[in-house]
């Protein structure tokens, strides 16, 4: 019973190591081109299921608004939808300025009958109750053009009667009353005599540095830029001569103090700047030009 010892294990031969060879990395093959993708297959169309009203009305209202292009628009200065108002109109809600009667004054109002003011020298009343042939009280624009050039033998043309007519009635009717007459009569005076200081040579023509000084003298600052354009515009050589006549220099000071006065209407602060609406600025360039 009692227990046999275990044999001793044999030793088991082992074959010897073979010689070991250095390591190599694996020889790698050249990278292959990537192939293009093919393209994406087309997704089937599926027809769409009608709506109903009601899902279509939501989906006008959720889509956003389209601008129409230009060609569908009226063209410039043409009458807009009946629910806008008018370009250049006073606002709906309110008149224009503040006037009683709302809108802009018209430039064909009828002129106020007037008389002579207190004082009045003879020769101005002789003057105009010969132009007034027909005793109204009122004479036209010949008439007025006949009254100055018989009274101070200089010839006026009537273009500059009617810028004098515009200017000191404010009205474009073509009609003047005593009152209007008067003023007219004594600015003249004024600038003949302004006319005659800065005409240094005594040629009857004013260059453009004695522009600049008269226009100065009656109040009136212009640029050189300004001041090129008037003399190019009131030379009666069409500017070869650069310098303006007593005639076309009566019509330059008309131009010059009327846009001034209208521009100073609007430009209360006196700060050289002005907001001008569009029927305003219509009313206040045109009787210049049409005169």
């Amino acid at each position: 019973w009692l227990a046999t010892p275990h044999p001793p294990a044999l030793a088991t031969p082992t074959a010897p190591l073979a010689a070991t060879e250095p390591h190599r990395p694996p020889a790698r093959s050249p990278p292959k081109k990537a192939r293009p993708l093919p393209p994406p297959a087309p997704t089937p169309t599926t027809a769409l299921r009608p709506r109903s009203s009601l899902t279509r009305r939501r989906r006008r209202l959720r889509s956003p608004t389209v601008l129409r292009p230009e060609a569908s628009q009226g063209p410039y200065g043409a009458q807009p939808p009946s629910s806008a108002a008018p370009y250049g109109g006073p606002p709906a809600a309110q008149p224009y300025a503040g006037g009683g009667s709302g809108g802009y004054g018209s430039p064909f109002a009828a002129l106020v009958p007037s008389t002579f003011p207190p004082g009045t020298d003879p020769n101005v009343v002789a003057c105009f109750q010969a132009a007034d042939r027909d005793g109204s009280g009122m004479i036209d624009d010949k008439e007025l053009q006949s009254a100055l050039s018989g009274f101070s033998s200089q010839s006026f043309s009537l273009r500059t009667v009617h810028l004098l007519m515009y200017l000191f009635t404010n009205t474009n009717v073509r009609k003047i009353g005593p009152k209007e007459f008067t003023s007219v009569f004594y600015s003249l005076q004024n600038w003949r005599g302004i006319f005659e200081r800065f005409d240094r040579d005594r040629s009857g023509r004013i260059d453009a540095p004695e522009l600049r000084d008269a226009l100065l003298d009656l109040g009136y600052s212009v640029s050189p830029t300004v001041l090129d354009l008037l003399v190019s515009k009131f030379d009666k050589t069409g500017g070869k001569n650069k310098a303006v006549e007593y005639d076309n220099f009566i019509e330059c000071c008309l131009t010059v103090k009327g846009l001034t006065e209208k521009f100073k209407e609007k430009d209360t602060a006196y700060s050289g700047y002005a907001t001008f609406g569009y029927e305003a600025f219509m009313l206040t360039v045109l009787p210049f030009l049409i005169a």
